[in-house]
C-alpha cells in the first residue's frame, strides 16, 4: 500500500471493536481522527482516497503502560537516540501509545528519564521515522521492597524521601503513573504528594500485607503491576510475619473490584491456567496485557543489561526470555504486544476480541485516556494496527499517518 493522501477511508477490513468483530468493515480518517467506522454499506457516501486492508483484520493501536526497552536501548540509557530506539521497536509490534518505564536506578539517572520522557512527548509522533507516541512516563522504582526487586539492581531500591520524590513530581506534566511498595516508610507521603499532583498510583515489587495494601488504597493506590510477578503472596507473608497465615497482595486484587492489574503474556511467565484466572476473576476491562519488556527484544540470545548501562543488572536472553545469570529467575520479557496479543488468543484461548481490548481500550482506561485512544470509534485518534490472521503485523498508523516499519 502506498501511502494515503489525508483524508482516506480504510475499506475491506475486519474491524475489532471493544465488543465485537465487523467483517466487510471501513473506516474514515480525517485529520487524525476516525470520523467513521462500522460496515462499509453502513458508512457515509465517500469519494475520497481509499486504502484497501486485503481482508485483514484492523485493531486499534496497542497501550503499553510498562516497557522499558527494546532493539538493544533502554529507557534509562539516558539519551534521546535511545528512547527513539526503543519506541520504534515496539510501534514495529503495533503499540502506538507508549508509557516509559524506568527501572531501580540512581536518582540523576531518574530525572535524565524524565527529561527524556518530557522531550519525546513534547514531541510527539513521527510515523515517517517509525515513531509512535511517547504519552508519558511510568515512575518505577527506586521505590520497591529490596526482597522483592527481581531482575532490578538491589543497592539503589530504597524508600521514599521527600527531599527526592519532590524533585521526580517536578515533572507531574508527564508522570502519569509511579510504583511505590506500600510497606515502605515514607510510602504514605509519596503517595499523598504523587497523587496532588494527578499521577495514578501503583503497587508493586512488593511484600505488602492485606492491611498495608488497605492503607494504600485509601490513599488512591488502584492498580497492581505485573500480577504474580514480584509481588506478596500468602507464603512470602508467613515468612515475614509468622503464623496465622495473612492475606496478601494477590488477595486484595482479586476481592476488590475497584482494583486493576497487568499480565505479561510472554509465554514464560505465567502458565495459560493462570492467565485465565487473572482474566476469570478481574474481567477483561480490569486487567491489561503488558510487555514488560527488556533491551532484549529483536535481539539474538546473549547477555544484556536490565536498565541503564551504568549500574542496570545483566541478564541473559535465551531468545524467549531474560534469565538472571546462573539462575531460573525471569529478567522481563523480550516480546513486543503483537506476541502478547497472539499468545493470549492462540494459546490461552481468549477470542480475538477480549484480547485485542486488553492490549488497547484496558490500558487506555487504565490511564484515564480512554476517550482519545485505545478503540476504533468516531472521534478517537486514527491509531490503527492491521493484522494478518496469523496476527502478524502488516500496517501501522498513528494519527492517520502510515508508519514506516
Amino acid at each position: 500500500m502506498d501511502k494515503p493522501l489525508q483524508p482516506f477511508r480504510l475499506l475491506n477490513a475486519t474491524l475489532i471493536l471493544p465488543d465485537r468483530l465487523i467483517p466487510g468493515g471501513g473506516l474514515d480518517i480525517e485529520d487524525g481522527r476516525l470520523t467513521a467506522v462500522g460496515r462499509l454499506d453502513d458508512l457515509p457516501r465517500w469519494s475520497g482516497a481509499t486504502v484497501d486492508a486485503n481482508g485483514d483484520l484492523v485493531a486499534p493501536g496497542f497501550v503499553d503502560l510498562h516497557v522499558h526497552g527494546g532493539d538493544n536501548a533502554d529507557f534509562m540509557d539516558g539519551t534521546i537516540d535511545a528512547f527513539e530506539t526503543v519506541v520504534r521497536a515496539h510501534t514495529r509490534h503495533g503499540t502506538t501509545s507508549i508509557v516509559a518505564t524506568s527501572t531501580v536506578a540512581r536518582h540523576d539517572q531518574a530525572l535524565t528519564f524524565l527529561e527524556n520522557t518530557r522531550t519525546l512527548q513534547r514531541r510527539g509522533a513521527e510515523p515517517a521515522r517509525g515513531l509512535a507516541r511517547t504519552i508519558g512516563a511510568h515512575l518505577y522504582g527506586p521505590y520497591f521492597n529490596e526482597e522483592k526487586v527481581g531482575c532490578h539492581p538491589k543497592d539503589p531500591a530504597r524508600p521514599p524521601t521527600q527531599d527526592e520524590y519532590e524533585q521526580y513530581l517536578e515533572f507531574a506534566d508527564v508522570m502519569l503513573t509511579a510504583t511505590c511498595a506500600p510497606e515502605l516508610p515514607g510510602a504514605a507521603g509519596f503517595c499523598r504528594a504523587a497523587s496532588a499532583k494527578g499521577i495514578r498510583l501503583n503497587a508493586g515489587h512488593s511484600n505488602a500485607t492485606w492491611a498495608e495494601m488497605a492503607d494504600a488504597h485509601a490513599l488512591g493506590v488502584r492498580h497492581v503491576d505485573h500480577f504474580y510477578c514480584a509481588m506478596s503472596s500468602v507464603s512470602s507473608l508467613r515468612e515475614r510475619c509468622g503464623t496465622p497465615m495473612q492475606a496478601s497482595m494477590l488477595e486484595f486484587v482479586l476481592d476488590h473490584d475497584d482494583m486493576t492489574t497487568e499480565v505479561i503474556a510472554d509465554g514464560r511467565h505465567l502458565s495459560p491456567e493462570l492467565l485465565r484466572f487473572v482474566v476469570k476473576w478481574k474481567g477483561a476491562g480490569r486487567t491489561a496485557l503488558v510487555t514488560d519488556c527488556s533491551r532484549a527484544l529483536d535481539q539474538p540470545p546473549g547477555l544484556y543489561t536490565f536498565g541503564p548501562l551504568d549500574g542496570g543488572e545483566p541478564f541473559y536472553c535465551d531468545g524467549g526470555v531474560g534469565l538472571l545469570p546462573d539462575s531460573e529467575a525471569l529478567a522481563s520479557s523480550v516480546r513486543g504486544m503483537d506476541f502478547m496479543v497472539r499468545h493470549v488468543y492462540q494459546r490461552v484461548g481468549t477470542d480475538l476480541v477480549t484480547a485485542v481490548r486488553m492490549a488497547s481500550l484496558t490500558p487506555a482506561e487504565i490511564l484515564g485516556l480512554q476517550q482519545d485512544f485505545g478503540s476504533l470509534e468516531p472521534g478517537k485518534r486514527a491509531d490503527i494496527v492491521v493484522f494478518n490472521p496469523r496476527i502478524e503485523i502488516q500496517r501501522v498508523f498513528v494519527a492517520g499517518e502510515p508508519v514506516s516499519l
